[in-house]
């Protein structure tokens, strides 16, 4: 049985099955072990984790732990609650129509993001003239229809992560700082750090930021101080303003005091500061990577909610689920009908009935004529069928971006 404990009961002879945080939150190569070295709850502790999970087949138990399907549960409700709230979404064009638009500004940013870290690796200036100009689009493809680029940041190409990443996050930042209602400057100043956030990993030599095994304590320290090395190159270059400043050093700041590279507390963490936390970590927790297995959209959302208890700002972490919705779009979704279905258009009142594309049939095993299906409709207005739960594109052979 898998379990939730503190850190303060772990001892060993118990099995780790989860560690519970972001892969850059730990010095261990994999979140289960078994934990048989009193050192390694120490640096469980070090690294500002709160609740971990272990297997109780496997390990030593706690008899009175909460049980992962309970947690699991409490979260849920917490989701549903916040997702049936309403909320008002402007589109101005389709997701389809968008799609190749936004198709080529991602391809512009990803080459901008990558031509800035190997102008630092250089020692050359970040030309942040370029950068800019690329946010302007982002805004403009997020102002028609923010689900088209953010559909797309679910593709990520392992060799390219970082820049990608990047990509993704300057992408989250711009649709969720708007989905604030901040102003037009501060929105293009959050996208701009967004695309920048990450510059100090130039500095992070490469066989450490791409290494497959275990990390020593003296490489997780090297890759922690990427922050600080991203703001020591940042503050040198011209008309870099505050906001991406703040982004780039305050990102892997947790409100509880626990991150790096300040262990700033929650009020002296700027609020854009704790929006970049929320979408770094959404973003890097749903990609593969070689050490782990990226997370399904609305997995990482719920994984958000319960760590909002001690690393995030519950509030911001809601707001952010209402800007992409609880299943956003390119989540591939199971239909009560049997049907399975590609998100493609957020609802503009309720996030639990979006507008979905049908594709494959699970009961007869075939693939379907592609239907828009509109879930807020009742039957015989194009509705009539709802969400039991997202799937894993892989386990059933399909792309989800192929029906957008």
């Amino acid at each position: 049985m898998i379990k939730q404990i503190t850190p303060e009961q772990l001892k060993p002879g118990m099995y780790i099955h989860d560690l519970n945080c972001d892969w850059m939150s730990h010095p261990f190569v994999r979140s289960r072990f078994l934990l048989d070295n009193p050192d390694d709850i120490r640096k469980i502790v070090d690294a500002g984790i709160r609740e971990v999970y272990i297997d109780t087949k496997r390990g030593a138990d706690v008899p009175d732990a909460p049980t992962i399907a309970e947690v699991k549960a409490e979260v849920e409700a917490e989701m549903k609650r916040v997702a049936e709230a309403p909320i008002v979404t402007e589109l101005r064009v389709s997701t389809s129509e968008e799609l190749e638009r936004a198709t080529r500004i991602h391809k512009q940013a990803h080459s901008i993001v990558k031509r800035v870290m190997q102008d630092v690796r250089l020692g050359r200036a970040v030309e942040i003239e370029a950068v800019e100009g690329v946010v302007e689009d982002i805004t403009a493809s997020i102002l028609r229809n923010a689900g088209a680029l953010i559909g797309l940041g679910h593709i990520k190409d392992a060799d390219e992560y970082t820049f990608l990443h990047s990509v993704s996050v300057g992408t989250l930042l711009v649709a969720f700082a708007r989905s604030m209602k901040l102003d037009d400057a501060t929105i293009r100043q959050a996208g701009i750090g967004g695309l920048l956030h990450d510059t100090g990993k130039a500095k992070t030599p490469t066989h450490i930021l791409n290494k497959p095994g275990k990390l020593t304590d003296e490489e997780f320290a090297v890759i922690r101080r990427h922050p600080q090395d991203g703001y020591d190159i940042l503050v040198q270059t011209p008309d870099v303003g505050e906001i991406p400043l703040t982004i780039t050093i305050q990102h892997h700041e947790r409100v509880d005091g626990s991150g790096y590279p300040n262990k700033l507390p929650a009020g002296d963490i700027h609020t854009l500061g704790k929006m970049a936390a929320i979408v770094d970590v959404y973003d890097a927790i749903t990609a593969d990577r070689v050490y782990h297995k990226g997370m399904q959209p609305t997995d990482a959302l719920r994984k958000l909610f319960e760590w909002s208890k001690f690393h995030f700002d519950s509030l911001l972490v809601q707001s952010f689920l209402r800007c992409i919705g609880i299943y956003p779009t390119g989540t591939l979704v199971m239909l009560e009908s049997g049907r399975l279905a590609v998100v493609t258009q957020q609802h503009d009142s309720n996030m639990l009935l979006p507008t979905v594309r049908t594709i494959f049939d699970t009961k007869k095993n075939v693939y379907v004529k592609p239907e828009y299906v509109d879930l807020s409709r009742k039957m015989g207005a194009g509705g009539a069928d709802r969400i039991t739960g997202h799937e894993a594109p892989e386990k059933w052979g399909i792309d989800p971006m192929r029906f957008m």
